[in-house]
């Protein structure tokens, strides 16, 4: 089907809905559209004030990402039911009638990049609005060596989450400035990743890096990286970046935060030959038998706090603490997406 086809099929229905008796404030009158996905059809829908808008159906428990809030359209979630069934929608509205030709444009685009990826049509919908927006991103300096090794662990982390749930980016909080490099509340998880060939020694950066969030828990995952230049042997650094694109729900959100990483895409080919291969893998659970220096013990031992910026590092090298089993990490990765439905 063309976008002519469907450009047409769409102005029609709101057409035809527009015609029908005007209904309640907060109902739609609402038409099914020739794209399906694994959640039901696409739908064209008119409300109380005749604004247009286009349906994307959802999972109950999917998040719908927030800045798009007029004047001229908005993105919201919402529900609609009826005698047979109850649909959670993402919601994009037209709130402006002198821009009704380009909203049918845009939820034409919409349509089209949907059959591509129906099991996954808000993905869809956000690289269509991404790629509609004048995105200018600010140029930096390319990432260093140590910068590279340190991102490389942490996306091996969320490649992980992004495994198990879409929406996952929401959890890396590195990029922030977060004092964890992934938090759920009260679960967080601190990534260390190395290229040394001995020993198991990471940088602790503060004096509240390895503490707990209150009343949680924290994790560390420490990472050897192996640098390679064999085909086939390890993952390269912008493949990963592009795995993690391709399982995230919201790709300019996670643009976004690989930004605030040091991570561009203008700068990929300066990444383009290197390529690590995860030689180790540990996840310590942080308790009190282990290594570190914190601002909470040393206020329970009596001593007043008054270093700053504090660096210093622990050394992981003997079989104490011991690190988790292989079933338990996946019991971490579950924890903290539960934690943040």
């Amino acid at each position: 089907m063309s976008d002519e086809t469907l450009g047409r099929i769409v102005g029609d229905s709101w057409a035809a809905l527009e015609a029908e008796q005007t209904t309640g404030e907060r109902r739609l009158r609402v038409a099914p559209l020739p794209v399906d996905t694994e959640q039901g059809p696409l739908a064209a829908a008119v409300d109380h004030d005749g604004h247009r808008h286009l349906l994307v159906p959802i999972h109950a428990h999917r998040k719908i990402r927030p800045g798009l809030d007029g004047p001229v359209l908005r993105l919201g979630k919402r529900a609609l039911e009826d005698e047979e069934t109850y649909q959670n929608y993402a919601d994009l509205g037209c709130l402006r009638h002198d821009f009704r030709d380009l909203f049918t444009d845009l939820c034409v685009d919409v349509l089209g990049a949907t059959r591509g990826v129906p099991e996954n049509p808000v993905k869809a919908l956000y690289g269509v609005l991404d790629r509609w927006k004048a995105l200018f991103r600010t140029q930096g300096a390319p990432l260093g060596p140590e910068q590279i090794a340190g991102l490389f662990g942490e996306l091996v982390v969320l490649k992980q989450l992004l495994e198990k749930d879409p929406s996952a980016h929401r959890l890396w909080r590195g990029p922030g400035g977060y004092r964890h490099d992934f938090w759920a509340g009260a679960t967080a998880v601190e990534v260390k990743a190395s290229t040394s060939t001995d020993g198991r020694r990471p940088r602790i950066h503060g004096l509240d890096q390895l503490e707990a969030p209150e009343g949680g828990a924290l994790w560390l995952a420490w990472l050897r990286l192996r640098r390679t230049t064999t085909a086939g042997v390890g993952t390269g650094f912008g493949e990963l970046v592009t795995q993690t694109l391709s399982l995230c729900d919201d790709e300019d959100a996670l643009l976004d935060q690989l930004a605030g990483a040091g991570y561009r895409p203008t700068d990929a080919d300066r990444y383009r030959d290197i390529r690590f291969a995860v030689s180790e893998e540990r996840w310590y659970r942080v308790g009190l038998d282990f290594p570190g220096l914190t601002g909470e013990a040393l206020a329970t031992a009596g001593i007043a706090v008054r270093a700053l910026d504090v660096e210093y590092t622990i050394d992981l090298s003997g079989e104490s603490p011991a690190p988790l089993g292989r079933d338990q990490v996946p019991q971490v990765i579950d924890r903290l997406i539960q934690e943040a439905v």
